[in-house]
């Protein structure tokens, strides 16, 4: 008996869908690998352009279910203890319908089968916040416009359930295990990468750590948290008006946390340099414009949060260049590793400061 090729059945898979969707005449053209098991696609028939979404559902490891205890999370494997969305395509629907009927620019959903995690979407243009600044375009007024959108979703209300083409979704917290997992990227990944070899008490005194430093977040406000808000997920939409601007990409991920994440996000982006002169007024913008009141409280959890999203891209980058082959994200460390530097001069990130000299005295200067 022949067993066809599984990309051959995805491709059969895709085809039928296009098919189905009345794309069946378009020209398919895929988009650059990004680091995920996601791939997009451009149909265009004359003037007409929309995004085809593959996700297959067994490609990666299972989301978190709600209720799961952090023991049952960790069993999952990552996907589950950071309360990653994986492959879920009723997370990216769900979420962008409740995006769009907010005003925000989400691409609109055109195509649904979510059986076979494949999504139709609006095509949203090449017009990607990186690549109009690389092209002439000064950064404060996009920079600008996108802080007024965190400041929007700061102000909006979400409910924590989506449905969408019959399938369910929960958003959930961005809680301690999620954060704690993904600190530990750092441990598993980077300090190796700088010769180190972290023993089990070393990690048990890398969590106590940062267990007290995101403790101080627990009295904070919350909102809907993207994950991945930066230069090369957002779309400059100029003909459009307000917060409708900002065409949104990779939200799939939300969770409700502190909404200084997505700031530093943006701020501190891992791919490019955002003007040190602009840092100070931004985030001045996204305090006033998004209602806050506590300054002190704000600037802690900016410098806790921007220290714990750069130990985790640290250990992604060199989980991606020594597990997955991908060389390139070495030469991204350095601009990450200023970020983080700079983040553990807060003293609420003391502790984890003395651990970091242990394996980076450099980091912690």
């Amino acid at each position: 008996m022949t067993v066809s090729n599984p990309s051959d059945l995805r491709q059969a898979a895709r085809d039928r869908f296009i098919e189905d969707a009345g794309w069946a005449d378009a020209d398919v053209r895929p988009f650059p690998g990004d680091a995920s098991t996601r791939r997009y696609f451009r149909l265009q028939r004359g003037d007409e352009t929309a995004v085809l979404m593959d996700a297959p559902a067994r490609a990666e490891a299972p989301a978190c279910p709600p209720g799961a205890s952090p023991q049952e999370r960790a069993a999952l494997g990552y996907n589950a203890l950071a309360r990653l969305a994986g492959n879920n395509v009723a997370a990216f629907a769900g979420l962008a319908d409740a995006l769009h009927a907010r005003g925000f620019s989400a691409p609109a959903i055109l195509e649904a089968d979510m059986g076979q995690g494949l999504l139709l979407i609006e095509d949203l243009g090449d017009a990607l916040f990186s690549a109009t600044i690389a092209g002439g375009a000064h950064e404060g007024p996009l920079y600008a416009h996108a802080i007024d959108v965190l400041a929007a979703l700061n102000r909006s209300s979400f409910t924590a359930d989506f449905v969408y083409g019959g399938e369910a979704w929960r958003v959930m917290d961005y809680d301690a295990p999620a954060l704690a997992a993904e600190t530990g990227l750092m441990t598993d990944w980077y300090a190796p990468h700088r010769g180190a070899q972290t023993s089990a008490d070393f990690r048990a005194d890398w969590d106590g750590a940062w267990a007290g430093a995101l403790a101080v977040l627990e009295d904070q406000p919350r909102s809907l948290v993207l994950r991945d808000y930066h230069a090369d997920n957002l779309i400059w939409l100029p003909e459009r008006a307000d917060e409708a601007r900002v065409g949104l990409l990779d939200f799939q991920d939300a969770l409700f946390g502190h909404p200084a994440y997505d700031l530093v996000s943006l701020i501190e982006d891992a791919r490019r340099d955002v003007s040190p002169h602009l840092a100070g007024p931004l985030k001045d913008r996204f305090f006033e414009r998004s209602g806050l009141t506590d300054r002190a409280g704000f600037e802690a959890a900016y410098a806790i949060l921007g220290a714990q999203r750069n130990a985790k891209i640290l250990g992604i980058f060199v989980r991606l260049a020594r597990r997955d082959g991908k060389p390139r994200y070495l030469d991204l460390l350095p601009r990450v590793e200023a970020h983080f530097a700079r983040d553990l001069s807060h003293p609420a990130l003391k502790d984890v400061k003395a651990l970091v000299s242990r394996f980076a005295p450099d980091l912690a200067s």
